[in-house]
């Protein structure tokens, strides 16, 4: 055996050890419990992470990162905030500067994408998405082109209808209301609370609030909701819930109201829930996802989102329209 392979079978023989050695720990953790018996899971939780929902390409198949590699990414993320928080030079070559590109909304102060690499099993993770193995959205089906196509809407300004959900403070931008609940650029904070026959879960983004039924039947195809209709049940420790029945308007990648997401919540540790979801939808997509990210307690409270409060932008979008159209009128 060359030292090349020796070395690699080494290196392939640690990480199993230690993956076991991780899976053996959660499967002896025994979580606390409520007064009827299932495991708790409530208080404020984040799921930011520097981890990103797909995996760069060039990664291929490749899981997970090394320790060393997972170190390097945390430090460049702590390392942007604390350079775009220094104070601007007031002496810089303005021609420079004008080259810049133009200033946005938010400096990397009012973020909170996550500082370090997912970590589950042991294993500092490449994407949230697991399955397909490249871990990243499998294509859509001919016929889910096809819907997108004849029914996309285009954001239109005619009216509040046509803008997106998180413009008209319905539901969070990006996916982090759920199902699936993933993170966006800030307000990644959960809070769960349990009560015999239900499970709540609220949002911070938009104040969205889950209410999850337990052992019960599904509401008729015909009642459809906003983050869809949940029911969950419990499987040993493992909280899972199936969420059907979702709106048109509310979709994951151009999933379809026919997806079926289920969602599994199980806390490994006291300081971990490891939250994996699968999306169900053939009709749209080519292969089912699956993804797993891990939810950790937030040091901090939920605060109210005021959304509709300070949102201008809505007005001034369509206020916008309505004068482009007087001036082609003319």
């Amino acid at each position: 055996m060359n030292k090349g392979l020796s070395i690699g079978v080494a290196v392939s023989l640690s990480v199993l050890t230690m993956m076991a050695c991780s899976a053996n720990a959660a499967a002896r953790y025994k979580p606390p419990r409520l007064a009827d018996g299932t495991p708790d899971l409530q208080g404020v939780w984040t799921n930011a992470t520097a981890t990103p929902m797909e995996r760069a390409t060039e990664l291929g198949t490749r899981r997970a990162f090394t320790d060393a590699e997972a170190e390097a990414i945390g430090n460049a993320a702590v390392a942007a905030v604390e350079a775009d928080a220094k104070p601007s030079d007031p002496n810089k070559n303005i021609e420079a500067a004008s080259a810049l590109p133009p200033v946005g909304n938010y400096n990397l102060f009012w973020t909170d994408r996550g500082m370090s690499v997912a970590r589950i099993g042991g294993e500092y993770r490449t994407s949230m998405i697991l399955e397909p193995s490249n871990g990243r959205v499998p294509p859509l089906t001919e016929a889910a082109l096809k819907r997108i196509a004849a029914t996309r809407i285009g954001r239109s300004s005619d009216g509040p209808e046509g803008r997106a959900l998180g413009e008209r403070c319905l539901l969070s931008f990006g996916y982090a209301s759920g199902p699936p609940m993933l993170p966006v650029m800030y307000n990644s904070y959960y809070q769960i609370v349990q009560s015999p026959g239900y499970v709540l879960i609220l949002v911070e983004m938009v104040h969205d609030a889950r209410i999850i039924r337990l052992d019960d039947r599904h509401l008729p195809d015909s009642m459809r909701k906003w983050m869809g209709d949940s029911v969950g049940r419990w499987e040993g420790d493992t909280l899972v819930v199936e969420t059907r029945n979702f709106r048109a308007e509310q979709n994951f990648r151009g999933s379809s109201e026919q997806a079926v997401v289920t969602e599994r919540f199980t806390r490994v540790a006291d300081d971990q829930i490891v939250y994996r979801f699968t999306i169900d939808d053939p009709g749209t997509f080519t292969e089912k996802i699956v993804g797993e990210l891990p939810f950790v307690p937030a040091a901090a409270n939920i605060y109210e989102y005021a959304c509709h409060e300070g949102n201008y932008a809505l007005p001034g979008i369509l206020s916008g329209a309505r004068e482009e159209e007087k001036a082609a009128a003319k």
